[in-house]
């Protein structure tokens, strides 16, 4: 009876940081973690990147070299009792009562599903340094991530991998793989391969996997890899992209380019192919509330309460009936007027502070709370608007030297132009 091996990125798994490809930012020599690491001081931290860019790989890497215990739940399906439960037998092994040495790793993945109370019962054991915590997520932490405990742990970004590190990986697997090692392999063109992959060294993996199966391969033990046959194989197997990331970044962002685009038939097609493939529905609401501040803006500010509401709606009456304001706010988004001078405003205003040296408040427009303040002449002359004809008086707000300066540059629609003519010049 022959035995079934595990799937090619879970024989190829890294298991020492020699292995690991990708992230050099973070683990190559003189990098944040690979100190951590050396020095073995390690302190909790989250890794928030896309998925398959390996960050529970790194948290099994950083157990294995430091050699603690390593405990790992996913937020998924473990609840407060399973992280009291983990929590109790980390002390008690850092107690002596089960053996092993220095503080142990708890590994949440999808720690961004973990809710407020659950969130909570991890802190007193990483405030007293009961156990060392390593979250993972795909969502920005400072939105899923309770402010006490991001405060008390490092938030490390992982990229999606490049063309070098891609490559790399192929490379690797294909002259290192027990069964991969059987196939002769000719990289004739790797753009649709590294395309198809999005980044994801599991996608990536998957795909390599397929083309090793076809019969063609299978008889000839020869896989060549180009353009044409990466695309012929993919279009009759879409499953290998896994539910809940299936072509991900790609349906996103086609999502937002057709909101972007006005195309409503569009926008909502790729709605309900987010839907269909299992995604976040906050992920979906958040990129509205996004695209109604970044695209639509002072255009219509209206789009910004639409998808904030049906963020809010869908956080109150969960799903499947969530999709119905989802639905909505994309199409009065997309058919909505557009203008990103809001964004390009605070960009400019931003290159601006960091380029330059940090100018003084004008003494007119300073606060003045004690007598000290008011007799050096803070707010001396300031001009009160709402004294005068049309709540309006002409007064310098910006610094000496930038007066003059102009960040916002109204788009040419009617809002704006509106809002233009209240100007203070």
């Amino acid at each position: 009876m022959s035995t079934q091996l595990p799937p090619l990125a879970e024989r190829m798994r890294p298991q020492s940081l020699s292995e690991y490809v990708g992230q050099d930012h973070l683990v190559a020599p003189g990098a944040p973690l690979y100190e951590m690491i050396n020095s073995g001081l390690l302190r909790s931290f989250i890794l928030w990147g896309p998925p398959g860019v390996g960050k529970t790989t790194l948290a099994h890497i950083i157990s294995q070299q430091l050699k603690v215990p390593f405990y790992t739940l996913s937020a998924v399906s473990a609840g407060v009792k399973e992280v009291r439960d983990i929590i109790l037998k980390a002390e008690q092994r850092r107690q002596g009562l089960y053996g092993g040495s220095g503080i142990p790793i708890l590994f949440i993945d999808e720690i961004h599903r973990f809710n407020k109370s659950q969130q909570d019962s991890l802190l007193h054991a990483v405030e007293r340094g009961s156990i060392t915590l390593i979250g993972a997520t795909t969502e920005n932490p400072s939105f899923e991530v309770i402010r006490p405990l991001l405060s008390r742990s490092r938030v490390f970004v992982l990229k999606s991998l490049d063309a070098k590190a891609l490559l790399e990986l192929t490379q690797r697997v294909i002259s290192e793989d027990q069964v991969l090692r059987d196939f002769e392999f000719v990289l004739e063109e790797t753009d649709a391969l590294f395309a198809a992959s999005g980044g994801d060294a599991r996608k990536l993996l998957n795909i390599i996997e397929l083309l090793t199966a076809t019969p063609e391969a299978q008889q000839q033990k020869r896989v060549v890899i180009n353009n044409e046959s990466v695309a012929r194989h993919l279009q009759h197997n879409p499953a290998i992209y896994d539910k809940g990331g299936e072509m991900h970044y790609d349906i996103i962002s086609a999502f937002i380019k057709s909101v972007r685009g006005s195309d409503p038939d569009a926008a909502i097609y790729w709605l309900a192919r987010m839907i269909e493939g299992g995604e976040e529905p906050k992920f979906i609401a958040r990129r509205l509330v996004i695209l109604a501040s970044e695209d639509i803006g002072l255009a219509n500010p209206n789009a910004l309460l639409i998808a904030q509401s049906a963020f809010d709606a869908v956080e109150r009456i969960g799903w499947p009936e969530g999709r119905i304001p989802l639905a909505e706010a994309t199409i009065y988004l997309a058919c909505s007027a557009k203008s990103n001078s809001a964004y390009l405003a605070i960009n400019k205003a931003l290159d601006y502070v960091r380029n330059n040296a940090a100018l003084p408040v004008p003494m007119h427009l300073r606060n003045a709370p004690t007598e000290l303040m008011e007799e050096l002449g803070y707010g001396k002359d300031y001009i009160y608007p709402h004294d005068y004809p049309g709540h309006y008086a002409p007064q310098q707000y910006l610094p000496d030297g930038l007066t003059g300066m102009e960040f916002w540059t109204p788009a040419q629609n009617p809002q704006e132009e509106r809002l233009s003519q209240n100007r203070n010049k």
